[in-house]
């Protein structure tokens, strides 16, 4: 009898990588997000133009792959090696619905830079990520048709959809516009499906593990390093960051008088003598100012300044401060050893404006079955 034996599939660590462009990287949360869902994907090269952050990068995954300079010096300056994925989030405080937009903004067009990596680098798919409001912008509309007959991406198609973190297990609620282009000869992969849709992730659950009590305001280690011609702070894990700020009394006494999942109308409710003078008229506007997280629901988004309980939900729900670097590295699924370099401002910049690790690892994992 002739026993006819099944082929073992090769392990993933195995197969062919994927080779991938980091645009705008930061800290690296694409590329964490895209390690996590597979070995597979292989960075060939990063950039990133903030000097901390990519510092902070190189800490963590290692020398020579990230270029510390503008995209466009990186495009005038190297050639772009070839790659089977570019990912990417340009920055978005120029569409941000928050504050003051401006349609001139420089950031606005960064876009178009992204267009000439692809160009180049001639890769299978294409991963863009921006706030909700990008997609209704007129720099998509500009960047949509490019990929029309006669654009300069008249090779490729791309879809977007509003994803949000939360639904792909982040612990917080944080809603982006996620492009996923594709060469027009290849199928369009799809978006992720949302696995957490029902069951989010609470703050007490990513909290779970962290000391409620912070003893210190500024790290352990007092290490730098040399990036470049610049001596910068670190690094530093991000649970070495477990560190809060010095607090006036009366923004003590602010904080014991709201309760978990409260803000600042709670404070005038209870006790309006303890007001700043600017809120003492100012009735109406955001519910988050002076806020509170909820333990049983995701965190509000993490923005850059979340060490300020005056911008935003970013009070612990129970303790008398702001959330520190590492619980908002958390919030942002960052792990504990993933590796931070720079001021506290700096690091805070770099995980308020990363994409959260599990929405990488999602839209990582959908690509990796349509690039097996």
């Amino acid at each position: 009898m002739t026993v006819k034996l099944r082929k073992v599939p090769e392990p993933d660590s195995l197969a062919a990588p994927i080779r991938v462009i980091d645009l705008f990287a930061g800290a690296g949360g694409f590329t964490a997000g895209f390690k996590k869902a597979s070995p597979r994907f292989v960075t060939v090269r990063a950039v990133e133009w903030d000097v901390a952050a990519a510092a902070s990068y190189e800490a963590t995954f290692g020398e020579d792959l990230v270029y510390a300079g503008s995209i466009q010096d990186w495009l005038a300056n190297e050639t772009v090696p070839e790659a089977d994925l570019i990912v990417g989030g340009p920055p978005c405080q120029g569409f941000s619905t928050l504050g003051k937009q401006a349609a001139e903004d420089e950031r606005n067009t960064l876009w178009r830079q992204y267009v000439q990596t692809i160009i180049r680098a001639k890769p299978k798919y294409f991963v863009v990520e921006n706030v909700a409001a990008f997609a209704e912008s007129p720099q998509y509309a500009l960047f949509k048709a490019e990929t029309e007959l006669g654009g300069s991406l008249e090779e490729y198609d791309f879809q977007f959809k509003v994803l949000n973190a939360a639904d792909y297990g982040a612990p917080q609620a944080r809603k982006r516009t996620v492009i996923i282009g594709h060469l027009k000869s290849l199928a369009f992969p799809g978006f992720p499906e949302p696995t957490h849709v029902g069951k989010h992730v609470s703050v007490r659950t990513a909290f779970a593990s962290i000391p409620a009590r912070v003893t210190r305001t500024t790290p352990v280690s007092t290490d730098t390093i040399t990036f470049g011609i610049k001596t910068l702070a670190g690094p530093f894990t991000a649970e070495e960051l477990h560190i809060g700020r010095s607090y006036t009394q009366i923004s003590l006494d602010r904080f014991a008088e709201i309760p978990e999942g409260g803000n600042r109308f709670d404070l005038a409710k209870r006790r309006p003598d303890l007001l700043p003078p600017c809120w003492v008229k100012h009735t109406t506007g955001s519910a988050d100012v002076m806020g509170r997280l909820h333990w049983t629901k995701p965190s509000v988004t993490i923005r850059t300044e979340f060490f300020k309980p005056e911008k935003g939900r970013y009070l612990h729900p129970t303790e008398h401060r702001a959330i520190t670097h590492y619980e908002a590295a958390i919030l942002q699924g960052f792990p504990p050893e993933h590796k931070f370099v720079g001021s506290k401002t700096a690091i805070a910049k770099q995980i308020g404006n990363a994409v959260p690790i599990p929405l990488g690892e999602a839209i990582a994992r959908m690509l990796l079955r349509t690039m097996s």
